[in-house]
């Protein structure tokens, strides 16, 4: 049986007041109906109530809907417009208005900082690529493989008093070139560096 036919048969059921017909509607709309609401809302919390109306006024208008063409243009309709009664109430209520605020602030302020995060990572690397080729080896051994300053010293066979000389002058120049950008700078130094 194809799905027109499923569905026809599961609304003629449904206008004869069968139970089984909605909850069979309900377990084939529900996820979909669910995952709309979600994509809409843009939250998870009250959705369920939403929905369990949605199936209510269909139980309740059962005897009216009787075609199964529109049926899923009407159900969608039906979950849309109590949706956007549901947003509205939501932005009328100041307690939500606030989260939504909030949750759009951090996620904007996250995604600022991540920019600037890779801004500075790549302004860094540009530095260490016109570093002198002892200074730029030791710094990507040091910060990229993160090796320590007597796993340095062992693998180029130099002294380890020489790593970590080369390690604080290159840490000089970065702190130089970056002087302009701010305490930002000084807290990416000081974890990632």
């Amino acid at each position: 049986m194809d799905k027109n036919s499923r569905l026809e048969k599961m609304l003629s059921a449904l206008s004869n007041d069968d139970q089984d017909a909605l909850e069979a509607l309900f377990k084939y709309y529900y996820p979909r109906l669910c995952h709309f609401s979600k994509s809409f809302l843009k939250l998870d919390e009250g959705i369920d109530d939403i929905l369990q109306e949605v199936f209510l006024k269909i139980w309740i208008n059962r005897k009216k809907i009787n075609n199964t063409q529109t049926f899923n243009a009407y159900i969608y309709t039906i979950t849309r417009n109590l949706l956007l009664n549901e947003l509205r109430n939501r932005l009328n209520d100041r307690k939500a208005k606030d989260a939504l605020f909030e949750k759009s602030v951090a996620e904007e302020f996250l995604l600022f900082k991540q920019i600037e995060f890779d801004e500075l990572t790549e302004k860094v690397n540009q530095i260490v690529s016109h570093l002198p080729e002892k200074q730029k080896e030791i710094f990507t051994l040091s910060r990229t493989k993160g090796l320590s300053h007597k796993e340095i010293s062992q693998e180029l066979h130099i002294a380890e008093k020489t790593v970590e000389y080369h390690i604080h002058q290159v840490i000089e120049i970065l702190k130089k070139q970056l002087k302009g950008m701010g305490l930002y700078i000084m807290l990416y130094i000081c974890l990632v560096l």
